[in-house]
């Protein structure tokens, strides 16, 4: 027969376990960030250009990636990527069990096809494809994305080009298209310049000369094509920006105030 323990005994051993037992959620969440940060740390110390590295300290990187909840294994869409500075950075991340979908529209892709042929050649993203479609008839297979990642591009799609009679987008049918190819409880982070407020009918004219959306206009379009705002992260926000002036002022270069949403399909 085991000894009956004193009673001050078993009162700091109900203490103790009651202390655990609040504390696991927060042992288990600080694990499970860990865990998921040594991908991304790893991808971002590789064997990357020089170019990129020069971007690292502007585009904060390790918040984004960390902000997306990128993992390894996942199947995600770089949207607009341009010379794929992320899209490399994703196909790190996810491995040789995942994918990415370098996906540039026409006229992304005649800027940056040299630039992506470099930095695909010799299979060095084994990962990766590239996709080069209009973003209104943007082609992906349905629930197949787990993460898709929009990095000072949302904008674009109401920009309008010089030479065009209409925008590179709608932004309607774009997220339509993209609500669909994402799975549920999949994720999708936007991160952009920032407009002061805007009124819809003046968002493409802001966007034409300035390259800047208004947070409030994006917020909108994907509650409207049915996404579920989850959270913002300030990491890329600049006070000093005055938000009316384009993002290529030389004065604004690399350091315009930036929002970073972060949206579900439920």
């Amino acid at each position: 027969m085991i000894p009956a323990r004193p009673a001050t005994t078993r009162l700091a051993i109900t203490a103790i376990a009651c202390g655990l037992a609040l504390l696991m959620p927060q042992l288990y969440l600080a694990a499970a960030a860990t865990s998921n940060d040594e991908p991304i740390a790893a991808a971002i110390a590789s064997g990357r250009s020089e170019a990129d590295r020069s971007q690292d300290e502007w585009r904060r990187p390790d918040q984004v990636l960390r902000f997306l909840e990128v993992e390894p294994g996942q199947q995600v869409l770089d949207y607009f990527a341009g010379q794929g500075y992320y899209s490399e950075l994703l196909s790190r991340v996810v491995g040789e069990t995942g994918s990415v979908i370098i996906y540039n529209d026409a006229l992304y892709t005649q800027s940056s096809f040299h630039d992506l042929m470099v930095r695909l050649g010799g299979k060095r993203l084994p990962n990766a494809r590239m996709l080069n479609e209009p973003s209104n008839y943007l082609r992906l297979p349905a629930a197949s994305l787990d993460r898709v990642l929009f990095s000072l591009v949302y904008h674009d799609i109401y920009w309008q080009p010089a030479d065009s009679p209409q925008t590179l987008g709608d932004p309607e049918k774009a997220l339509a298209i993209l609500f669909a190819a994402v799975k549920p409880g999949g994720l999708v982070v936007v991160v952009d310049h920032v407009a002061n407020d805007t009124a819809r009918d003046n968002a493409t004219l802001v966007a034409t000369r300035l390259h800047r959306i208004d947070p409030r206009i994006v917020r909108e379009d994907f509650a409207a094509a049915g996404f579920e705002f989850v959270s913002e992260n300030n990491s890329l926000r600049h006070a000093d920006d005055d938000h009316q002036r384009s993002v290529f002022n030389p004065a604004l270069r690399h350091r315009t105030d930036q929002f970073m949403y972060k949206f579900r399909r439920p």
